[in-house]
């Protein structure tokens, strides 16, 4: 049996080596992908000038919206038309009176803590949804950990949940529609007795058909917010690494997409590392495709290692069981994956389609919202230390409808539009040295471009085809001098006020010897806590070419004078560390969870406000169990979902020798899950 990992105690970003490991094929130890000379957001703001001299001379017009929304005034391509993000309303409560926190966040915050469970707020209460190997198809059996094969595990709920969409089901009253996304396996906590070095072909394939989504109806209890699932329903679904998947857009049929077994270069199939992801307005979900380089062998090109693919033998060896996961044998198999996900959930036969046109990296998410036009953008952040941020605007429009002619329309709006990446310019270059504290104006904030980078069958990038900006977006994002980020994430546009929120984990190799320093978008060297960044478009357009932006929180411990909450009082706020996932409430409230808290506590979920007066307020709401993550956060009126990622996933467990006992006690497998909650007076969550 393969020897593990030692302990690690200062593991990056909080994470045990085992879900480093398993995760994201131990990123943090390998050699940067990104070695671009282009321009690091350091270097950008410390020779530009001052936004605001350039605006000194300029007529700028900022209107506020009755949202709340910042329009920025001026020519979209010069930094100087952007301005700077205004707060929004007073947010007083019923009879002008100051509420006991935001709406929508009046709750007793959850105290920083290690217990082995999810943990919620006094006067909640919670249920276990659906776990690992819970069956979902007509036929599958029971889970039984003992006994698993690939055919029981391809019927029943995926491994490792992280993205969650709930949607109505319009004809069965009192039901709704789960989708969840399954983003990698960990085989020692799957396997007894499991060898590394010689993984069997079934727990390979058992592995295999636990990647991927689910789709699984749910039944709503009247009067509070548990949900119980609905097994052999005839919308349930499971999709795999075996199931097949269409490539569409401009890219679908180039010659880099094609192999031996798919001349094509339109079909593949299965989908990996599936992390975050997004409700379509038109009703579909959008998946991103994260870390899939570490299931791929032998890589020997530039393009592989600035993927971050390996030269040797993969983790999990699958390689060994279908070639296509050797690049020496197929080399073009690993530009086939690193895409954004869609599936129509409601249409069980539905071929899932990869979409070329937004862009081939490490996806961590993609949350579209429209244009006054009826356009589609979409957010998306490369979940990769110093890479970048990008953005996606349809050239055509949503139309409204349940035909089946809307729908097929609308299944192609991510296949024709403009691939654009973000280039930032802070205010206050001098001011910034690295501890977090705040320039003199008392905000690190900025502006931006969005620089175009491929439209349909034109490339933007010198040098570069149409196909190679869509399959090496990355290379095409290094030669346009895009700015380097620290690990951006979730993405998500505010509802309310089209501001859009960017979750940046963490970076501790900001200020290292030959790594940038602190700069005003990056305020912190070796920033082990991370923070999000707020982002208004230029006259609130979100097909626009320039955008103003600040950071709205710098996580950590309160008492650090590093940190920062949007101005709110830093004595009356939870501590939090490495945002990762983030999602609004009904009340424009955001919604955080972390993954790698470093500050003592197990990761949780969190509520901000992000107007008003208690602008910044955050209170934690959950923490989960030992080793997990939190992921997926759902809001709504009634209730919260969370998806609890590898529970357990600590240095030194296994099968037999567990480390938590979350979901159903000890002497059980432990099964990552989701988790519902909700007030246990069936009123809504905090108001």
């Amino acid at each position: 049996m393969r020897k593990l990992l030692p302990l690690l105690n200062s593991h990056p970003g909080g994470r045990s080596a085992m879900t480093c490991r398993f995760r994201c094929g131990d990123a943090c130890f390998h050699e940067t992908p990104n070695i671009s000379d282009n321009e690091y957001a350091g270097d950008v703001i410390a020779t530009a000038l001052s936004r605001r001299s350039l605006m000194r001379g300029a007529a700028v017009v900022t209107v506020a919206a009755a949202a709340g929304t910042a329009f920025v005034a001026g020519s979209g391509n010069s930094p100087a038309s952007a301005t700077p993000l205004a707060g929004g309303d007073k947010g007083y409560g019923e009879g002008g009176k100051k509420p006991d926190g935001a709406r929508g966040l009046r709750f007793a915050p959850v105290a920083p803590n290690t217990a082995d469970k999810v943990t919620v707020p006094e006067g909640y209460t919670q249920n276990i949804v659906v776990r690992w190997g819970d069956p979902i198809l007509r036929g599958a059996p029971e889970f039984n950990p003992n006994e698993q094969t690939a055919k029981a595990q391809a019927g029943q709920f995926g491994y490792n949940n992280d993205f969650l969409s709930l949607l109505p089901l319009k004809s069965e009253r009192g039901k709704q529609l789960l989708v969840a996304n399954h983003e990698y396996t960990d085989e020692i906590l799957m396997f007894k007795d499991y060898d590394a070095a010689n993984p069997t072909r079934e727990q390979v394939e058992i592995a295999w058909a636990a990647h991927g989504l689910s789709v699984v109806v749910v039944d709503e209890e009247p009067r509070s917010g548990k949900l119980t699932i609905v097994p052999r329903h005839e919308l349930n679904r499971r999709i795999t690494v075996k199931t097949e998947f269409r490539l569409t857009g401009p890219a679908a049929g180039s010659e880099l997409l094609r192999t031996s077994v798919d001349g094509s270069g339109k079909k593949v199939y299965g989908t990996l590392n599936n992390c975050a992801g997004g409700t379509t307005p038109w009703g579909t979900i959008l998946s991103g495709e994260e870390n899939f380089n570490q299931y791929f062998a032998n890589g020997s090109s530039d393009t592989d290692k600035r993927y971050g693919i390996g030269t040797a033998a993969t983790e999990r060896k699958w390689e060994q069981f279908d070639k296509r996961f050797d690049l020496k044998q197929e080399p073009n198999e690993a530009h086939r994956f690193g895409w954004v996900v869609e599936l129509d959930p409601y249409d069980p036969d539905f071929t899932p389609r990869k979409r070329t046109a937004l862009g081939r990296f490490k996806h961590e998410a993609a949350q579209p919202r429209l244009t006054s036009d009826g356009r589609a953008v979409v957010y998306m952040g490369d979940d990769e230390k110093f890479d970048y941020f990008y953005k996606f605007v349809s050239s055509k429009s949503m139309k409204k409808g349940d035909s089946r002619a809307v729908r097929d329309h609308n299944l192609t709006l991510l296949d024709e539009g403009t691939l654009y990446v973000a280039k930032l310019t802070g205010d206050s270059p001098a001011d910034v040295d690295g501890t977090g504290k705040l320039p003199k104006d008392g905000e690190f904030d900025g502006s931006g471009v969005w620089i175009p980078l491929a439209t349909g069958d034109v490339s933007h990038v010198p040098g570069m085809t149409a196909d190679e900006v869509y399959v090496f977006t990355r290379l095409a994002g290094d030669k346009v001098g895009a700015t380097k980020m620290d690990r951006p994430e979730d993405v998500e546009p505010s509802p309310r006020t089209g501001r859009v929120y960017i979750a940046l984990t963490n970076n501790t190799d900001r200020g290292a010897a030959g790594k940038a320093a602190a700069d005003e978008a990056n305020p912190r060297n070796a920033n082990k806590h991370g923070h999000i960044l707020e982002l208004a478009e230029n006259w609130d357009d979100p097909a626009g070419d320039g955008f103003a932006w600040r950071l709205f929180l710098v996580a950590g411990d309160p008492k650090d004078p590093a940190t920062y909450f949007a101005g709110y009082p830093k004595e009356k706020v939870s501590q939090i560390s490495c945002p990762d996932n983030v999602a609004f409430d009904p009340h424009g409230n955001l919604w955080i969870s972390t993954d790698g808290a470093q500050l003592g506590s197990h990761d949780g979920l969190f509520g901000v406000a992000t107007q008003g007066e208690r602008r910044g307020e955050l209170k934690q709401f959950l923490t989960v169990p030992n080793g997990a993550e939190t992921c997926g956060p759902i809001i709504q009126d009634r209730r919260v979902l969370v998806a609890v990622q590898h529970p357990g996933e600590l240095d030194g467990a296994t099968v037999d020798n567990p480390l938590s006992a979350w979901p159903d006690g000890r002497g059980k497998m432990v099964r990552p899950a989701v988790v519902a909650v909700w007030r246990k007076d069936g009123d809504d969550i905090g108001v």
